[in-house]
């Protein structure tokens, strides 16, 4: 700085020196820029005023239309930079840089020309029209072309405006600057290497430029070289080969991938459009699409894993430049498996029907199952329901063999429905079922089974011809021949007197199992035919079932009872023929002759005097007889026994009731419609004495035979004469009658624990019990026993005696009363009995006689 100060000081002495050579024009000079209250020159004292002088004489400046940035100071009269200085401001690029100035001097009125030169200083860098120059270079650019570029101004003057100018470092531009005296520089840059847009897009360089000054200043500008492309590129794909996944289950419009290719060229030159070139298989080009803007495939079909797995797609990117140039790539998209498919269950082979006696293990059919997925998806489980009589046995990778597990049997189970389950390893699994029906065909493995062992069968008597007697039928569960059945009447397998020949009674349908009678039965001749009836399927070897049929004949009444011959008159043995002969006899209307008896005067009220006896050769309620005296009717000296045929006193007899009494009694049955027979017995009246001697000759009569026979018509002497033969026969009565309770009970306890084959036995049909006034029989069906325990035929009547009327009631009772009918007859269901035929002939003369019937 003090330099420079010398340097002005300098100046002004010379100016001074001049200004006094030049004839009073004074010359200053001044350097720009300095600063304000620097002494230009001492003015006052250069124009020769004394001290104190310019201030009295107002030294001062006279404007003159801009600013002269000086001023002259009153006291001293120096002249002062009053404020900025600049060269460039004041006077541009001119040189040299002169401001002129006017003084004024007052007492007197003084002009003076002051000349006050501004010198130049390097203050000025060098500046460019713009810190940044943008130019475009096409990128075909050969080397050495030249590119104009516009140089920097410096406000200097002289050496501080000599400009030099550098470029920054760059292989690939220069600088060239050329100088001309008449023009100004002209300044080129200049292209030493080809330009590849794709490598480098923009070249940025600083160019500056340095002045001559001391120190030197400098400006910069920045070039921004864009290099302008060339279609020299073509697109290129970020990969050549695209490997995706899609899953086989994927919607319609998924993004499957998207390509991305890239040319490095500019404007249309880099704008890509994309392509499918090839699509392998075939099929795919209908499956996906691909947007040629934005190279995004999407799915517009549907993808099956079991059907193509991998798909191949070329894709082409195409530039649009000219000409223009193309890039491909490869996507493989491999599809997914899901578990979509159920599984699949295939029949290759049915063995149907399966014979009911097929052995266990036995293959009834093959399956083959499948799963078109894959791994877990496509592993298959297989299983059997029901899981019985059948399973399923792994052949090989999947074949099944469904076999028997369990013995069939066709008439449990006639036909199997089957269903054969799979499901496979998928999430969520998937099912699948087959059914088959399985029927079993039938062996004949089943014999006719008769509903019952034992059939009960109960006929009336003199049906007709060709009656239908029952229907019987034996169940087969076989099917077809097997199960047909033909039925017969079976005569072999018994022997002995409990077996009739059947055929010659009844016979059986073959086909319906009807049992229908040959002939009219007869009671009397047949009571009970037991038989088997065998019933045969059609099976082979056939099977058989056989079953016991007890046929009864109910009785019918088709017998009038029939009055016993007198005794002995016909053999002791003739019994039931005798019996029959009367009954046929007295159907006839035969009358046998009239009876005698003998009563004493005197007899008591109640006196027995004759007994008539009579035969029914029906049974049950037809033959329980009842006796009434015909004649004479109303008070006689004597009665019947409603039941008992005794013929007794009603009173006293006296001579008034005259040597001989007539009496017609009249037998008659039980039965629908009642049949009859009667008989006259004449009744002499004698003396006591008299009386005693045909009752001794009665008794001496009847001793004398070798047994006791039905006797026909007969009669017994009043009790007088007879007393001892009724004592004795009541014992032997009593003696028979406990036998036979202890005979039955014990063949009731054989039947019990005998075998059931042996045991003529049914359903249980309804048991008749019939009632007297001195006891009851009842008659089963289910068990029947004979017993002869007399002289005689025996007839088929259980007697069982035990009192079942109820105690009589107050007060005397007629001694014939006739009950009503419907009180002698009782039913009773599900009871067992034993039947006993008893034959007790010699009682016919006890005070309370048997009563009897047949069913």
């Amino acid at each position: 700085m003090g330099e420079r100060w010398c340097a002005a000081v300098l100046r002004v002495l010379v100016l001074q020196a001049a200004w006094a050579l030049a004839g009073g024009q004074v010359r200053y000079s001044v350097a720009e820029e300095a600063k304000a209250g620097t002494v230009v020159g001492r003015l006052a004292q250069d124009l020769g005023l004394e001290a104190g002088e310019a201030e009295a004489r107002r030294l001062r400046l006279v404007a003159q239309g801009r600013r002269a940035s000086v001023e002259v100071s009153g006291a001293s009269g120096a002249l002062l930079v009053s404020s900025r200085l600049d060269r460039e401001e004041l006077c541009g690029k001119s040189a040299p840089c002169a401001l002129r100035l006017e003084v004024l001097l007052e007492r007197p009125l003084r002009v003076f020309h002051v000349e006050l030169e501004v010198t130049d200083i390097n203050d000025n860098a060098p500046i460019f029209p713009a810190a940044r120059k943008n130019l475009s270079i096409a990128e075909s650019s050969v080397p050495g072309s030249r590119f104009p570029l516009e140089g920097a101004s410096d406000a200097d003057i002289g050496a501080n405006a000599q400009l030099s100018y550098t470029l920054s470092p760059s292989e690939h531009f220069s600088l060239d600057m050329q100088r001309s005296e008449e023009y100004r520089e002209s300044l080129f840059l200049v292209l030493t290497k080809p330009l590849d847009r794709e490598t480098i897009p923009v070249h940025r360089l600083v160019l500056t430029a340095s002045d001559g000054g001391r120190p030197s200043l400098t400006g910069t500008m920045e070039l921004v070289i864009s290099v302008e492309d060339a279609n020299d590129n073509a697109p290129q794909f970020n990969q050549s080969v695209y490997k995706v996944q899609l899953l086989e289950s994927a919607a319609v419009g998924t993004l499957v991938a998207s390509v991305n290719a890239t040319d490095a060229d500019l404007g249309i030159n880099g704008e890509v459009i994309f392509s499918v070139s090839n699509t392998f298989p075939d099929k795919g080009i209908n499956i996906f699409h691909l947007n040629a803007r934005t190279g995004e495939i999407h799915l517009t079909g549907t993808v099956d894993y079991e059907e193509v797995r991998l798909y191949e797609i070329q894709i082409e990117a195409r530039d649009k430049g000219t000409p223009s140039l193309s890039g491909h790539c490869k996507v493989v998209l491999e599809v997914l498996d899901v578990n979509d498919n159920a599984p699949e269950v295939r029949v290759t082979s049915l063995s149907v029907p399966v014979a009911e006696d097929a052995s266990v293990g036995t293959v009834v059919a093959l399956l083959s199952v499948s799963d078109r997925d894959s791994g877990e998806n496509g592993r298959v489980r297989c299983w059997v329901w029901p899981a019985s009589p059948f399973g399923l046995e792994a052949t090989f990778a999947g074949s099944y063999s469904l076999v028997l597990r369990e013995a069939l049997d066709r008439e449990r189970v006639s036909e199997y429905e089957v269903e054969v389950r799979a499901e496979d390893g998928g999430a969520p699994a998937l099912r699948a079922s087959r059914g088959l029906r399985v029927p079993v065909s039938d062996v004949n493995d089943n014999a006719p089974a008769f509903a019952q062992a034992v059939y009960t069968v109960l006929a009336r008597e003199n049906n007709a011809a060709g009656a239908e007697l029952a229907r019987l039928w034996a169940r087969d569960p076989d099917e077809a021949g097997n199960g047909r059945v033909s039925y017969s009447v079976w005569e072999g397998g018994a022997g002995g007197g409990g077996w009739r020949a059947a055929s010659s009674y009844v016979s059986v349908d073959a086909e319906s199992g009807r049992l229908w009678a040959l002939r009219p039965l007869d009671y009397e001749e047949l009571q009970v035919l037991q038989f088997e009836v065998r019933a045969v399927d059609a099976g082979e070897p056939p099977l058989c079932g056989n079953a016991t049929v007890q046929l009864f004949v109910l009785d019918e009444n088709d017998n009038a009872p029939a009055l016993l011959p007198p005794a002995g008159s016909a053999p002791e043995a003739g019994g039931v023929a005798a019996a029959e002969a009367a009954a046929a006899a007295a159907a006839a209307g035969s009358e046998s002759g009239t009876l005698w008896a003998w009563a004493a005067w005197g007899a008591p009220a109640g006196q027995v005097v004759a007994k008539i006896r009579a035969v029914d050769a029906d049974s049950g309620y037809n033959a329980w007889l009842r006796y009434e005296l015909w004649e004479p009717r109303g008070k006689g000296p004597f009665r019947v026994g409603l039941y008992s045929g005794e013929v007794s006193t009603a009173r006293a007899l006296d001579e008034a009731d005259g040597p001989r009494q007539r009496l017609l009694i009249v037998v008659r049955d039980h039965g629908e419609p009642a049949r009859s027979a009667t008989a006259t017995l004449s009744v002499s009246l004698v003396e006591a004495a008299e009386a005693a001697a045909a009752a001794a000759a009665g008794s001496s009569s009847s001793s004398s035979s070798s047994s006791v026979s039905r006797s026909a018509l007969g009669v017994e002497l009043g009790p007088g004469a007879a007393s001892a033969a009724t004592n004795v026969w009541l014992v032997v009565a009593i003696c028979a009658v406990s036998s036979l309770f202890l005979l039955a009970v014990v063949l009731y306890g054989a039947s019990r624990w005998a075998p059931r084959a042996a045991v003529l036995s049914g359903p249980g049909p309804t048991t008749l019990v019939c009632a007297s006034e001195v006891g009851s029989w009842s008659y089963s069906q289910r068990h029947s026993r004979s017993l002869c325990v007399a002289d005689g035929a025996a007839k088929s009547d259980l007697m069982v005696f035990s009192p079942n009327f109820p105690p009589p009631p107050p007060g005397p009772a007629p001694k014939d009363t006739q009950p009503e009918p419907s009180a002698l007859l009782d039913t009773v269901s599900g009871t067992v009995f034993l039947a006993f035929t008893l034959s007790l002939p010699a009682l016919s003369h006890l005070s309370r006689p048997l009563g009897c019937c047949c069913l």
